[in-house]
C-alpha cells in the first residue's frame, strides 16, 4: 500500500501572484489557503522572489521575513505544511536575478555563495522552528540560471555548489526536508547538476514532469501511455540513480495547459497521471502546478499560467480541481496499491549524453513496455549484475532498451 502519500499545490496567490511579498493582502491569502485545504491538500510549495528577500548582498528584508512567517502561520491554521523555495531567480518564465549579482556567477563566485548562505541563515532564524515548515528548496529550476546571460557552470561545479548549500541548510535547519527543485533537463541530458548528485544529495529527489517542456507531447501525444506515464517514468528514472533503495521521490511539479489539450480533458489527464505515478514505490507526494489561475490583468506571462490552476482567482473549484479532490479523498480512505516491478529496463551509464538524444531510446522502450501492459523499473547497466541491488529493488529480469 502507498500509505501516507502527500498531496499539494505550488501556491500562486490569487490576487497579486508572488508580487504579494510587496503588495501584502493577508485576507486574500487566508481565503486562498482555506480553498486549497478544502481540496484535501496537505502542503504547499511557495516561492521567495530573490530580489525582494535579499535586495542587497548584505541586506535581508525584514518585511519579507515577517510576511513569510505570516504565510506559514496562515498555512498552518489551514492544516498545510510549507516547502519554502529560496533562490528564485527564475519563475513562471521570468528571471528575477538580484541586481547586486552584476553578472557574477552564483554557482562559482565565493562571495555570491556566502551571500546565498546568509539568506538561508536569515530564513532559518525566522521560520526554522515553525511547526509547519517542511524545509528548504534551494531554488526553482536552477538549471535555467546555470547558463543565464552567457554564464556557464560545469557539472562538477554545480554539484559542489549544491553539496555546499545542502550542508548549510542542514546546519541552519537540521532535520528538515531539503531538496533541489530542478526541472527535467538534468535527467534528460548531461548539463548542470549530475543525476548521481541529484539522486543522493538532500533529503529526497524531486522531479518536474511536464509533457510539453520535456518533448513527450510532441513525440507521443497528450493522451498516450507515455505522456500519461511521464511522472511514473520520471520517478523510475530517478530511482535508477539512487544508491539508497529507501530514498523517496517527490513529483514536485506537473500540470496541463490548453496549448497541449482541451481544457475539458484536464481532469482526465490529472487523474491518469496521478493514478499511474501512485503505482511507484518510494513516492513521497504529488504537487500540482498551480493552485490558482493567474488573473488576466497580469500581462506577459506564458499563456499556460492563466489556466493551469485547480482554482479560479475567485477561489471557485474548477473541474480539474474537483477531480483531484475526489482522488485525494479516495486515496486517503483506501491508499493506492504500489506495483511490483520485477522487470527492469537496463540503462547504459553513458546513454544519456550532452545532446539528450540518448534519453529517447530509454523513453521509447519505457513507452513500448507500458503499451504492452508492463510497468518496468529502470536500472543502470553498472548495477545490473549487482544481485543485492536487484534484490533490494525486487528486480527479477532485465530487458535491453533496443
Amino acid at each position: 500500500m502507498q500509505a501516507g502519500l502527500r498531496f499539494g499545490v505550488n501556491y500562486t496567490p490569487s490576487q497579486s501572484w508572488w508580487y504579494c511579498w510587496l503588495d501584502w493582502d493577508r485576507r486574500s491569502i487566508e481565503a486562498d489557503l482555506r480553498a486549497v485545504a478544502r481540496l484535501g491538500m496537505d502542503h504547499i510549495r511557495i516561492h521567495c522572489l530573490w530580489p525582494y528577500f535579499q535586495p542587497e548582498v548584505n541586506h535581508i528584508s525584514a518585511t519579507a521575513l515577517s510576511r513569510l512567517e505570516a504565510m506559514l502561520d496562515i498555512a498552518g491554521n489551514c492544516g498545510l505544511d510549507v516547502q519554502v523555495t529560496v533562490l528564485n531567480g527564475w519563475l513562471s518564465g521570468f528571471t528575477f536575478r538580484p541586481v547586486w549579482q552584476r553578472d557574477r556567477n552564483m554557482f562559482t563566485d565565493p562571495d555570491m555563495i556566502e551571500a546565498e548562505k546568509r539568506l538561508f541563515s536569515a530564513l532559518a532564524e525566522r521560520i526554522g522552528g515553525h511547526p509547519h515548515f517542511l524545509g528548504f528548496d534551494l531554488g526553482n529550476e536552477l538549471g535555467v540560471l546555470q547558463f543565464y546571460n552567457g554564464e556557464s557552470v560545469t557539472v562538477a561545479e554545480a554539484d559542489d555548489w549544491q553539496m555546499a548549500l545542502f550542508a548549510h541548510c542542514e546546519t541552519v535547519a537540521p532535520g528538515k526536508m531539503h531538496v533541489n527543485g530542478v526541472d527535467h533537463v538534468h535527467w534528460f541530458r548531461n548539463a548542470g547538476f549530475s543525476r548521481a548528485a541529484l539522486a543522493s544529495l538532500g533529503t529526497l529527489t524531486s522531479v518536474h514532469a511536464w509533457i510539453g517542456f520535456t518533448g513527450f507531447l510532441d513525440r507521443y501525444g497528450a493522451f498516450s501511455n507515455a505522456s500519461l506515464g511521464l511522472a511514473e517514468y520520471s520517478i523510475e528514472l530517478a530511482k535508477a540513480y539512487h544508491c539508497d533503495p529507501q530514498r523517496r521521490v517527490w513529483v514536485q511539479e506537473f500540470g496541463a495547459q490548453t496549448a497541449w489539450m482541451d481544457e475539458a480533458r484536464f481532469p482526465e489527464f490529472a487523474e491518469q497521471t496521478i493514478r499511474r505515478a501512485a503505482t511507484c514505490g518510494g513516492l513521497w507526494g504529488l504537487t500540482w502546478w498551480s493552485s490558482h489561475d493567474l488573473p488576466r490583468h497580469f500581462r506577459g506571462f506564458d499563456p499556460g499560467e492563466y489556466i493551469n490552476g485547480l482554482l479560479s482567482p475567485e477561489n471557485s473549484v474548477k473541474p480539474v480541481g474537483a477531480r483531484v479532490a475526489e482522488l485525494i479523498a479516495e486515496f486517503r480512505s483506501k491508499p493506492p496499491e504500489t506495483l511490483s516491478r520485477p522487470m527492469a529496463l537496463v540503462l547504459p551509464d553513458t546513454l544519456i549524453d550532452a545532446t539528450g538524444q540518448g534519453v529517447w531510446r530509454l523513453a521509447d522502450a519505457f513507452a513500448r513496455a507500458l503499451n504492452a501492459g508492463i510497468h518496468p523499473a529502470i536500472v543502470l547497466e553498472s548495477r545490473s549484475k549487482d544481485a543485492a541491488h536487484l534484490r533490494a529493488r525486487g528486480i527479477e529480469a532485465l530487458m535491453t532498451i533496443d
